[in-house]
Order: C-alpha cells, then structure tokens, then sequence
C-alpha cells in the first residue's frame, strides 16, 4: 500500500503542477476605467407677448387698428420656421349675417414699428384662415425672418393692421357683431447638425 500511497501522491503533485503551470499560462495584466456620458435634449420653446394681440369695441367699417407683438425664442434650439394657425368666431348679434364677416377684416402684416406703410403680406382672416401654416410662414415670416429663422434667445417684433373694409355698400348685417380670432404660432426646428 506503501507503492499505492506514494503513487497517488506523486499523480496528484504532477496535476497540481500541471494546472498551476497551465493557469499561469493564461495570466495578463488587467485594468478597467469607466466613462460617465449624458444625452441631454434642448428645448424649443415660441413665447408670444403680449398673448392678447388686439382688443376693441365699436369698429365701424373704414376703422384700422395697428399692434404689435414680439415672437421670443426661449428655448435652447434655433427655430427655423415659424407657422401661424388661424381660426375665429363670429358672434352674429342679430342673426341675420348673409356673409362672413372675416372677409371684411383686412390683415396686413408689415415690417416693423418704423415703416408702417411697408407691407409684407395683405389678405383677409377669412383667407388667412384657409390659408396652409407653409404657405403662412412662406408669405409672412420667411421674409421677416430669413433663412436663418429665430434663434436661441432671440426675439422679433412683428406689426400688423387690422382694417374693417368698407367696401361702400350696405354692411348693417354686422352692427352689433363681434369677431373671436385666435392665431396658435407653431415653431419648427431645423435640421439636426453634427455634434
């Protein structure tokens, strides 16, 4: 048994040897290093001031009103289009409208404060309601704007006038009526850009 014993011992040794010799084989230098990364989305944000652009009684037909108002870019992303969304409700005192009074409300957008007598682009709500927010942004903005459209943290002041035409017939159909508009301005980003 003596033999056995020593035998056992010996084939355990030399496979004792053997993984320690195979395992330090495989042995390498090692070392880790961890990055730490964030993806943070900016911000498109349009700010319209005044949010009420025009308010007033007792038009008659022939009356303008000029206002102005400010587009502000408050966001963290350039705007690149700007598009005007435009809906409204009259308020038929009487009851007896034969025709929209939207197309008796002249719109004209004009360039700023200085050159009133400057017009961009003239239509009627009525038409500026059907009127696509492209074909808007196209007639209106693009020219006040340019290419380069409202960027970070910049702002713009827009000027328009609203005209009750005359058109020298008999408009009593509107006496007493009221006209609720409501523009929603859009904001679009440009195109994404390498970082």
């Amino acid at each position: 048994m003596k033999i056995k014993k020593q035998l056992g011992v010996g084939v355990m040794s030399l496979a004792l040897g053997l993984s320690l010799i195979g395992g330090g084989t495989y042995a390498y230098f090692s070392d880790t290093e961890q990055t730490n990364n964030t993806f943070a989305a900016g911000t498109l944000d349009l700010t319209a001031e005044p949010t009420t652009i025009i308010d007033v009684d007792n038009l008659a037909p022939g009356d303008s009103i000029v206002r102005d108002f400010e587009l502000q870019n408050s966001g963290t992303l350039d705007i690149e289009k700007v598009f005007l969304e435009t809906d409204y409700n009259v308020i038929d005192a009487e009851g007896d409208n034969t025709e929209d009074f939207g197309e008796h409300i002249q719109v004209e957008f004009l360039y700023n404060a200085d050159n009133l007598d400057e017009v961009i682009y003239e239509t009627t709500l009525a038409e500026l309601k059907d009127m696509t927010p492209e074909a808007v942004n196209e007639h209106i903005f693009y020219p006040t704007l340019g290419g380069k459209g409202l960027e970070a943290g910049d702002d713009h002041d827009f000027v328009v006038k609203f005209n009750f035409l005359d058109n020298g017939e008999d408009q009593n159909q509107f006496q007493g009526d009221s006209l609720e508009l409501e523009w929603t301005f859009v904001a679009e980003q440009g195109s994404g850009e390498e970082k």
